[in-house]
C-alpha cells in the first residue's frame, strides 16, 4: 500500500434537510460531529454549526443569479482535502440527489478513488409542503406527485406539457422567479384557471410564509419582502386545497367544528 493511499481520508455527502437542525437525520448529525472540513449550501442552517464545533467551516453554496464556486472546482476540493487525510463532509441542502449534484459528486469521488458515503437528507419538495400543511398526495384528490426544477424553460417546459391535468401534485424547486411563465404554460396547456396553487417560503425558517389560491393569479402574488429572499417552492394541484380546508377548520367555533357539518364538501370525500 503506497503512502497516499495509507493517509487517504474520505467525502461524506449529507443531505442537510429544509433548514431547520431539528430536521437533520441523527446519522447527518453523527458524520458532522466526526467532520475536520464542512463545505456547506446556502440553505445549510449557521445552527448545524454546532454539530462540528471543532470542524472548519467553508461556504460553496450556489443561489440564482449570484456568483458562486463552479462544480468542477468544487469537486477538486473535495478530492484535494480528502487526500490529506481529511474527513470532509459536504453539508447540501435538501437531500444530496434531488437536485443538489449530489451523483456529480460521488462520481468525481469515485474517478479520483477517494472514499464517499452518502447520507441522504429530508427534501425540502415534500418537507416544505408538509410544514405548511400540503401534503404531496391525498386519497381521492392525488395518487402520484412531480418534482421538477424551474429555472431553465428549456427543461420545464416539456416536463409541465407532458403532465396530466388530474391526479398529481406538482413541485416545482428553484423555481419562484419563473412561477409567472410556469403558469402561463400550464394555463395554455389545459390546466384550468382555479386549480389549487400555492408558493411556499423560508419554510423551515424564521421567515417562513406560505400564500394559497389559484393557478390563475400565481405569477402576479408578490412575496413579503421580510421573506423575499428565502428559499421558496410551488405547489399545483388539489392537495394544496387541504391546507385551505384546514385552515377553514382552524378558524371555526369548536362546537361547529365537532357537529361533523364541514365535511360535507371535504377534500377527497
Amino acid at each position: 500500500m503506497s503512502r497516499a493511499q495509507a493517509t487517504i481520508g474520505k467525502v461524506t455527502l449529507v443531505g442537510a434537510g429544509p433548514g431547520d437542525p431539528d430536521l437533520l437525520t441523527l446519522r447527518g448529525a453523527r458524520k458532522l460531529a466526526e467532520a475536520d472540513l464542512v463545505l456547506y449550501d446556502a440553505l445549510s442552517s449557521e445552527a448545524m454549526r454546532s454539530f462540528a464545533p471543532h470542524a472548519r467551516w467553508f461556504y460553496v453554496g450556489k443561489r440564482a443569479c449570484r456568483p458562486s464556486i463552479a462544480q468542477d472546482l468544487l469537486n477538486q476540493l473535495l478530492i484535494r482535502n480528502a487526500r490529506r487525510g481529511l474527513h470532509v463532509v459536504r453539508l447540501k441542502c435538501g437531500d444530496p440527489f434531488v437536485f443538489g449534484r449530489g451523483g456529480e459528486e460521488l462520481l468525481a469521488l469515485a474517478r479520483a478513488g477517494v472514499p464517499c458515503e452518502v447520507v441522504p437528507g429530508l427534501s425540502s419538495s415534500i418537507a416544505a409542503p408538509a410544514l405548511m400543511d400540503i401534503p404531496v398526495t391525498h386519497r381521492g384528490a392525488s395518487s402520484g406527485f412531480a418534482v421538477i426544477t424551474g429555472h431553465d424553460e428549456k427543461s420545464y417546459r416539456p416536463l409541465l406539457e407532458s403532465l396530466p391535468m388530474r391526479g398529481l401534485t406538482l413541485v416545482v424547486l428553484m423555481g419562484m422567479s419563473e412561477r409567472g411563465r410556469i403558469a402561463e404554460i400550464m394555463l395554455g396547456h389545459g390546466w384550468g384557471g382555479s386549480t389549487p396553487a400555492a408558493l411556499v417560503v423560508g419554510a423551515a425558517t424564521p421567515a417562513a410564509w406560505r400564500w394559497t389560491g389559484r393557478l390563475a393569479d400565481l405569477g402576479r402574488t408578490e412575496v413579503p419582502t421580510t421573506s423575499s429572499d428565502a428559499p421558496g417552492i410551488l405547489v399545483i394541484g388539489q392537495t394544496v386545497a387541504v391546507a385551505e380546508e384546514l385552515a377553514r377548520l382552524r378558524d371555526l367555533p369548536s362546537g361547529l367544528r365537532e357537529s361533523g357539518e364541514v365535511l360535507a364538501n371535504g377534500v377527497g370525500r
